[in-house]
């Protein structure tokens, strides 16, 4: 049986610093107006006049390379700042993915010219990105993509369709997983390579997919015969299973995996706090000690990548008790009712409880369903 375990780490005074750093800002912006906080913003909230300003501040590549635009900083000091955009319910989700994934990819996998073209604007939020990995009747088995890419000369020809393209209709590319040869008979992740897409191609169709709350930020993008360029394959031909399951450690391991919703447990402490400390602080106690156990395995999760490790298995532990927290933690705001009737409840915290009631479901799909985060844990503990 595999071992793993998720070292503690410690916050230093450098990291409380910037921490108020960040508070700071987002307060005065707040004050400002430049923003109303929400649930959820990092998939549902974009704006890319936010998005610059955050560029502005440094705090967007903070990881990257300064030759790149970026600021060479560690992976701790990016979770705190993206801990306290999530928290404050900032306007994020414009440069989330290209911030959190897909530069990263670029860095590892890309060519020069295409770090060159790309990172500097990642870094000043004008670019965005969207994910293309799972399709309508693939879901969270991404091995078994449909979508090709055929070579022609001097290039590709993609061909398929993607779903659940969070803001792909913001974005100026997608990274797409796409097969290049047949699949092994005994090994379906052969064959597969990833391509950097500008969206802005002809043949190109993206189309929204309304949610319960009535938003639109999946969608469904089609690629009819496009054609690429030979540049725009990203690594190696071949090599995109072990390019995706990298990938896929850094969209799953980070606190938006359980603080998507912080925004409302904070409201609700807020404007109970005299009525819980009667009768309902156990309740509460028991939603922050999750939320803080959660909050060390991120940390500890960041502190492995900053590292140059590859915790596949504690990111899917992070995703999956993540999954579970923001379900808990809002059925228990409901049982709560029963001492705290929702009729005595201020209107935008009763906004704010009514999203997230409906965004419950997606929770547990992006990123993987909670089946296939049990299958990657046992599969990598030894257990099947």
């Amino acid at each position: 049986m595999s071992q793993f375990n998720f070292p503690s780490i410690q916050e230093t005074k450098e990291l409380s610093n910037l921490r108020l750093e960040v508070r700071m800002f987002l307060s005065k912006a707040i004050q400002n107006n430049e923003f109303k906080p929400s649930p959820d913003a990092w998939v549902f909230s974009a704006d890319p006049e936010f998005s610059k300003k955050i560029g502005a501040q440094g705090w967007l590549g903070m990881s990257f390379p300064k030759k790149y635009g970026g600021h060479e900083r560690t992976a701790l000091e990016r979770y705190i700042v993206t801990e306290e955009l999530l928290a404050s319910g900032a306007p994020v989700a414009a440069h989330w993915i290209a911030d959190r994934q897909s530069g990263s990819q670029i860095l590892r996998f890309g060519t020069e010219e295409q770090k060159n073209l790309i990172i500097p604007k990642i870094t000043c939020g004008e670019c965005y990105f969207a994910i293309g990995m799972s399709e309508p009747d693939s879901g969270s088995d991404l091995a078994s993509v449909k979508t090709k890419a055929t070579k022609i000369n001097d290039g590709w020809n993609l061909e398929g369709r993607k779903i659940w393209s969070t803001g792909a209709h913001l974005s100026n590319y997608m990274i797409v997983l796409a097969r290049t040869s047949p699949a092994l008979k005994d090994n379906r992740h052969e064959g597969l390579s990833q391509f950097l897409v500008d969206l802005s191609l002809p043949n190109i169709s993206i189309n929204g997919i309304e949610d319960m709350t009535g938003q639109k930020h999946f969608n469904e993008t089609l690629f009819d015969n496009v054609i690429l360029k030979k540049d725009a394959l990203l690594g190696e031909e071949g090599k995109g299973w072990s390019q995706v399951v990298g990938e896929l450690a850094l969209e799953r391991s980070g606190p938006e995996r359980f603080l998507s919703h912080f925004t409302l447990l904070d409201a609700f402490i807020g404007e109970f706090r005299i009525v819980l400390l009667k009768s309902g602080s156990n309740l509460i106690g028991k939603i922050i000690a999750e939320l803080q156990t959660l909050r060390r395995m991120s940390f500890s999760v960041a502190s492995m990548l900053q590292n140059s490790q590859s915790p596949e298995t504690q990111a899917a532990f992070v995703k999956e008790l993540g999954n579970k927290f923001e379900k808990t933690m809002v059925e228990s705001l409901r049982e709560l009712s029963d001492i705290i009737p929702l009729h005595q409840w201020p209107s935008l915290l009763q906004n704010l409880f009514e999203d997230a009631t409906l965004r419950i479901p997606s929770n547990s799909l992006r990123g993987g369903t909670t089946e296939i985060m049990k299958g990657i844990i046992a599969r990598q503990l030894g257990l099947r």
